[in-house]
């Protein structure tokens, strides 16, 4: 029997119903599907070795050769610190719906990066981001790991930090491979690591000071010189066989004058003076000859630190010299201004720089007031200086401090000077096809700070390195621009490439929580996204080759300032001005926040 076109349709209507009717009525119902639940992160594999290598070296307790005769003591007079933060309005919703979402962007490239590291190189120092390799390029006791500890605990990683802080028991600071151990990196990475955690969490997990202080005995080690001078690139196998060490004839002013805020802190926490006298020591004969070198108030670069000689003839605020200058304001305000030797060396430090070492980039945009440091070279009686106008992002740190020195210290005049350093660094990222500032460039340097035209002649003469007479040096001039594809204003790049430095959003965090200017913000989300785009990697974020490249090469390169400085910087740029105050922390020059005393020492 055969159904007509016209009764087809009911036919089909019934045998549906039917179906229905079946599943919904007489087939047995299943339970609904449960809603799953956020597990807890599964531990991670560890990539330590199971043993110590063979080459390993055992660090054991030997009495020390030159113990002081008594320590001296963490200052306790009066003192106080200015307020330091702007005091900010209450945020509108739709401002904070916009923050929130940078903010949580700048979470999602940290838990990638992260996870890239808790993955592949878990308990190792570094991951190669593209990789997926791993590398011990600080003693092999876990750097990502520990620097990034206080990262975990700012963004509420909670389920993390757990992780991590299970892990630190496998960390064992009397063993390495590494027969030279450098004093400084260890200090700034890991004990700042562990201070961070500690004082974020207010003690609450044991093993952060008890790491820090096995630590703080096993650096301590490389301070047992004659003259009590540290061995900044310390040879650990001579001290594990009980053998004397000196001080270096030639040591970086940055790492011997860079442990105090951690140093400070460590004193602070355990009530040990040791460590407080022996960072002191360094910053007592610093302050002797601060008023001796060829550039009087600064320091040479590298310094005799055997015999404490000041005499070398090259002065700079940028690489092996930075965050010696840093440290004067913020171990002050770690000291809560109880001594004015910090304030004091600062202020004859930073005279010296506004007088000798800042200058003014000439740029198209006239009105940008682009403000850097150059590198100074004197003679003997410094009757003779040269100057080289030469950038570099490790001197993007001086905004930041020129800020803080300010507010600190009541220079007022200095703040204007201030903006224009982190300006300048804004405008190095901003003129590159990557939106990424390079390593390392020159620039055209402007006769006067306060007026400054753009002058195409002026900009050609500084890159070929004479006066422009003829069109054939015209014509030269605009070869090289074409060749190394320099931005206007930029006149030679010495180091095109980009890894993944923290400096220049260092400073734009201070500056805006000092000043409140939300231009501040707009910089550094510009950056961030530039800096995502040319930088992420399978496993995290790679240091690349060279920023004037639209897809530039990728180095396979992922230090862990990068967790634990660079971006905690943009995190905090967008976070509520109250969550790290500058007014309750100080942050060292790894970005790790101390809790500032307010009671007595």
């Amino acid at each position: 029997m055969f159904f007509n076109r016209k009764g087809r349709p009911i036919a089909k209507a019934i045998v549906f119903v039917c179906v229905v009717y079946f599943l919904f009525v007489w087939f047995p119902r299943s339970s609904p599907a449960p809603v799953k639940q956020q597990k807890r992160p599964g531990k991670p594999i560890s990539r330590k070795d199971p043993e110590p290598p063979k080459d390993a070296v055992h660090l054991t307790k030997h009495p020390e050769l030159n113990p002081v005769p008594a320590h001296i003591p963490l200052p306790n007079g009066p003192g106080s610190i200015p307020r330091i933060q702007f005091d900010f309005p209450p945020e509108s919703p739709e401002d904070r719906t916009e923050r929130v979402r940078k903010q949580e962007a700048v979470k999602s490239a940290f838990l990638h990066a992260w996870n890239g590291y808790k993955d592949h190189a878990w308990l190792r120092d570094e991951v190669a981001p593209t990789s997926g390799q791993f590398e011990d390029t600080f003693s092999g006791w876990g750097a990502t790991l520990v620097d990034s500890l206080d990262a975990l605990v700012i963004m509420g990683l909670d389920d993390e930090l757990e992780l991590a802080l299970e892990a630190l028991n496998e960390i064992d600071f009397t063993t390495t491979t590494s027969r030279e151990v450098n004093v400084f990196e260890i200090v700034i990475r890991y004990m700042g690591g562990f201070l961070a955690a500690h004082d974020l969490t207010n003690g609450k997990h044991p093993i952060l000071l008890k790491k820090a202080v096995e630590l703080g005995e096993m650096i301590f080690n490389a301070f047992d010189t004659p003259n009590r001078m540290p061995q900044m690139r310390w040879n650990w196998a001579k001290s594990a066989r009980g053998e004397g060490i000196w001080a270096s004839p030639r040591t970086s002013l940055a790492e011997i004058a860079s442990l105090t805020v951690e140093f400070t802190r460590l004193t602070q926490l355990t009530k040990d003076p040791k460590y407080f006298d022996a960072v002191q020591r360094i910053t007592n004969n610093l302050q002797e000859g601060q008023a001796t070198t060829r550039l009087p108030g600064m320091w040479p670069t590298f310094i005799n630190a055997e015999k404490l000689r000041f005499e070398d003839t090259s002065f700079s605020v940028g690489g092996c010299a930075d965050s010696a200058y840093e440290y004067f304001p913020k171990e002050h305000i770690l000291l809560g201004g109880k001594t004015d030797q910090y304030q004091k060396m600062y202020a004859d430090a930073i005279e010296t720089i506004k007088k000798k070492v800042i200058f003014r980039a000439m740029t198209k945009d006239a009105d940008r007031r682009a403000l850097f440091a150059a590198d100074v070279y004197v003679l003997r009686g410094g009757d003779s200086q040269s100057l080289r106008y030469a950038p570099d992002h490790l001197k993007c740190f001086m905004g930041g401090m020129v800020a803080l020195g300010a507010k600190v210290f009541n220079r007022p005049d200095d703040m204007p000077i201030a903006r224009g350093l982190t300006d300048g660094c804004v405008w190095a990222y901003d003129v590159t096809p990557t939106g990424v500032m390079p390593e390392s460039f020159r620039v055209s340097a402007c006769e006067n700070i306060d007026v400054c035209p753009w002058d195409q002649n002026k900009w050609f003469a500084d890159i070929i390195g004479r006066h422009i007479e003829l069109d054939e040096e015209r014509q030269r001039a605009q070869q090289k621009v074409d060749a190394q594809r320099l931005p206007p204003g930029i006149t030679d790049i010495r180091d095109p490439s980009y890894s993944l430095r923290p400096e220049a959003l260092e400073s734009l965090f201070i500056m805006y929580r000092i000043t409140g200017d939300k231009s501040l913000q707009d910089a550094a989300w510009r950056m961030f996204q530039n800096i995502e785009k040319a930088t992420r990697t399978k496993f995290g974020h790679s240091s690349i080759a060279d920023v004037r490249d639209k897809e530039p090469k990728l180095k396979d390169k992922m230090e862990s300032f990068w967790l634990a400085e660079t971006l905690k910087y943009l995190y905090l740029i967008f976070s509520e001005p109250n969550h790290i105050s500058l007014d309750e922390y100080v942050l060292s020059t790894e970005a790790h926040p101390f809790k500032r005393p307010t009671g007595p020492s």
